[in-house]
């Protein structure tokens, strides 16, 4: 018998983004400057001032991001969300019903951790999570459709 973990829409994060700075080395940051968050487990805000500090070696990017988030109820919840970017024919298109969640030879995917100490949103702390992202609709938007994993 073999088994496959669950995974159950929780909310979208559609965070707005500054240019890149480039640093050197295939290093960048990326400066966060508000967005979005919607779904059926939270809704809220992104708050500026987060970022995400990328490295790219060869043909794939370490992504390293952290930045807040405010819940509808005002609690604040602290995420740091680490991934990789790369494209390839192996990546191939994903879709949740019909909402196409990622591109087809693009493997773009985070790992995102939670910190609250709201009773409300003690579960994010306590959950794993996989985040689908994807472009938004310019340069200057990601979005990051989050998991949990059950």
């Amino acid at each position: 018998m073999s088994f496959a973990p669950a995974l159950t829409f929780a909310f979208e994060i559609r965070a707005r983004l500054s240019p890149t700075l480039r640093i050197g080395g295939g290093a960048e940051f990326t400066p966060i400057v508000g967005g979005t968050v919607d779904g059926p487990r939270l809704r809220g805000t992104v708050l500026p001032g987060g970022g995400d500090w990328s490295e790219t070696r060869g043909q794939v990017c370490r992504l390293n991001a952290r930045y807040l988030i405010q819940a509808e109820d005002g609690a604040v919840i602290d995420i740091v969300n680490r991934g990789y970017y790369h494209e390839g024919a192996g990546s191939p298109g994903q879709y949740d019903g019909a909402l196409r969640v990622s591109e087809a030879g693009v493997y773009y995917r985070t790992s995102p951790v939670f910190r609250t100490d709201a009773a409300a949103h003690a579960w994010l702390a306590r959950t794993v999570f996989v985040g689908l992202a994807r472009d938004g609709a310019g340069e200057d938007e990601v979005v990051i459709r989050m998991y949990a994993v059950g």
